[in-house]
């Protein structure tokens, strides 16, 4: 547990990066951090940022920044391929490390990459921020105190609908288009994560899945049936060319709904909770706080926060990479089970 401030380095300057920078310099301004580096291999990317977010110092290699400078924690939010290098640099320095998801590109790399975190004993930490946006957090509230009675199935359908023709994704993260592995691996991942959240523990999966737009290289559609442990049962329906009700259709990129014994919880797009109980016809809106700031309910704070607190008060944490490898489990077995056109089970 560190007593003070937090002293917080990052590393990438991409879109998603905004909400993560908007993020540390409300916690900075909060007393909870200090901001002391910030790395790009375009420096004047970092210079751009480091001046607008009150970064004290800029570096184009990422080691250089780690060994000059005094770090507790490093928040990555670079793509994918970078991770695995990154994460072990700073593991080896026994720096704490923020993980932007995808984890590393594959099982395999992150089954080795969490060995040697648990080796050195690191505090790592993946960015899954599905769960800390405020509805979920809500609707997980509403079953944990009985509201809905016994789980029994949940249903979550994608719909952001920006996924068709020839510039999908072009104008915000353009490396969507020649991912091999898209909608589960960079997408449905947020909803395994979040339907273990909400309903326990995953006991097996099937899926179909299917690529509807030709100029991308990965999957952008499919169906994904999950048997929970608790007997439960859930279905992801995804399709990102489909839109869905919504101002903004990436606010919660889609429409849940959880049924149970004694009611059932609706979520639509504008990030409104609806709960209705059995045999009755009329539903109550469930009036609830949250900020329609950044991303998803300022999802990205919240999840960063947690994990500032955590380093600072030794609060319990809900993302170490040591937990995360369940969901890349639950993730290779989508995939397997579409390749085989079979149910999975998932061991232990």
């Amino acid at each position: 547990m560190i007593e003070s401030r937090l002293r917080v380095a990052t590393t990438g300057t991409g879109f998603f990066s905004q909400f993560h920078y908007n993020g540390w310099q409300r916690m900075a301004e909060e007393g909870l951090v200090d901001l002391v580096a910030i790395c790009n291999r375009t420096r004047s990317r970092a210079v751009m940022f480091a001046e607008k977010y009150g970064f004290r110092a800029v570096y184009e290699d990422f080691e250089s920044m780690l060994d000059n400078e005094s770090i507790d924690l490093v928040d990555i939010i670079t793509p994918p391929q970078t991770h695995d290098q990154f994460v072990r640099a700073a593991v080896e320095r026994d720096i704490g490390v923020i993980c932007q998801k995808p984890f590393t590109p594959d099982l395999d790399t992150a089954q080795k990459l969490v060995e040697r975190i648990e080796q050195r004993n690191g505090k790592v930490f993946v960015h899954e921020d599905f769960r800390f946006q405020p509805w979920y957090s809500k609707i997980k509230s509403l079953i944990d105190e009985g509201s809905i009675g016994d789980p029994y199935q949940i249903r979550f359908s994608l719909r952001p609908g920006d996924g068709q023709g020839t510039e999908a994704y072009l104008d915000r993260q353009p490396y969507f288009q020649k991912m091999p592995r898209f909608l589960v691996h960079e997408t449905a991942i947020h909803f395994i994560d979040t339907f273990r959240y909400l309903m326990g523990e995953v006991k097996s999966v099937y899926a179909q899945l299917d690529r509807l737009n030709p100029v991308i290289a990965g999957e952008d559609a499919g169906y994904i049936l999950f048997d929970f442990a608790n007997g439960s049962r859930g279905l992801f329906d995804g399709n990102r060319l489909v839109d869905h009700a919504a101002d903004n259709c990436r606010l919660t990129m889609g429409e849940m709904r959880v049924e149970g014994s004694l009611a059932t919880v609706d979520l639509d797009g504008f990030g409104n909770i609806f709960l209705r109980c059995a045999h009755r016809n009329k539903a109550e809106k469930i009036s609830f706080q949250w900020d329609d700031i950044d991303f998803g309910g300022d999802c990205v704070y919240f999840t960063n926060k947690h994990i500032v607190e955590h380093l600072l008060r030794a609060s319990p944490v809900m993302n170490s990479a040591v937990e995360y490898l369940t969901n890349l489990k639950i993730e290779e077995a989508v995939y397997q089970s579409a390749a085989a056109a079979k149910k999975i089970d998932l061991a232990g």
